[in-house]
């Protein structure tokens, strides 16, 4: 995907300023399988004007179908612009693609209402494309961009299985949002999602006696969690209501609190391996393996050198 210097800096700059349009174009072109190069000059350019995005704090949200994290995200992102602090959000919604056809409904859209003029605040949908672990192949992409506008990315998965977990290695905090007597604790304990999330919220709590059972109910089963993990504190646990607002003050507060603690040197590592083995498997990982990558170059610096050397290895 090819812009000239001159078009990019122009939407650099309109997101900058919280165009909405502007920011779409640019997700869109780092959203394309051939967008190396444009993903080379955009992050090169916004570096260069100091945008790193490393004090933006990403959230994840995750949790089984109908546990109500849309409708929960949308009254956080609600509580979040009353507020009125001058601080900005960015959402990324999964949603998930149709098995025959490949499309996606994108119908978190719906579920959030949002003010469509409101610059402090971006809503972006994005199919699951069918991938495992609850996120788009290009979702890493899209949060590294959003970061460099936003103090908060908050991305919400498709609902996941016992082995979708792959959201919490985007995040510096990760929710893993649960229903009433879901009974979704055991089979999540049986694969080791408990032991993932940095917080439990318990969701749906319109009724105070199902939501008191089922609290009694997470915090009794993450007791189990100190036999896996000696030493460190049991995760917090909320109830949250988005029909009757309670609790989203608490959570709201929460996340304003905490602090970005993902490494972004081991994250790109991480995600360009995560590349490498979608794209060439397990021979793209053993020639990539030795290569550094403990310095601060950027994704794409890595993923030219490593492509590079995959290419040398194939043609020896």
């Amino acid at each position: 995907m090819k812009h000239r210097k001159e078009d990019l800096a122009k939407l650099i700059e309109g997101a900058r300023e919280g165009e909405k349009f502007p920011l779409a174009k640019l997700i869109s072109g780092v959203e394309k399988p051939d967008s190396f190069e444009f993903r080379k000059n955009l992050f090169e350019s916004l570096a260069s004007q100091g945008l790193s995005g490393q004090n933006s704090l990403t959230v994840g949200f995750t949790g089984t179908p109908g546990a109500g994290k849309s409708s929960l995200l949308g009254e956080l992102a609600t509580q979040f612009l009353k507020a009125d602090n001058g601080e900005t959000m960015a959402i990324v919604a999964i949603d998930p693609s149709s098995h025959i056809s490949g499309g996606s409904l994108l119908g978190d859209r719906t579920r959030l209402s949002l003010p469509a003029r409101e610059k402090r605040i971006y809503f972006r949908s994005q199919p699951s494309q069918l991938e495992l672990g609850g996120v788009n192949p290009y979702t890493y992409h899209v949060i590294r961009l959003l970061r460099r506008f936003f103090r908060y990315v908050f991305i919400e998965t498709v609902g996941i299985g016992q082995n979708e977990i792959e959201v919490s290695k985007l995040t510096d905090l990760s929710f893993l949002v649960l229903q009433p007597l879901g009974g979704d604790q055991v089979q999540f304990m049986k694969s080791g999602i408990m032991e993932v999330p940095d917080s439990f919220i318990i969701n749906k709590c319109d009724e105070e006696v199902l939501a008191n059972s089922s609290y009694h109910m997470l915090t009794t089963t993450l007791e189990f969690l100190k036999d896996v993990m000696p030493g460190k504190n049991l995760p917090p646990v909320f109830k949250t209501s988005a029909k009757t607002k309670y609790g989203i003050d608490d959570l709201l507060e929460f996340i304003r609190k905490a602090k970005p603690t993902v490494d972004r040197s081991k994250e790109t590592d991480l995600q360009l391996k995560k590349w490498i083995k979608n794209e060439f498997g397990n021979f793209g990982l053993k020639i990539i393996e030795h290569l550094p990558y403990s310095d601060p170059s950027s994704f794409e610096t890595l993923e030219d050198r490593a492509l590079q050397e995959i290419r040398k290895n194939l043609n020896s």
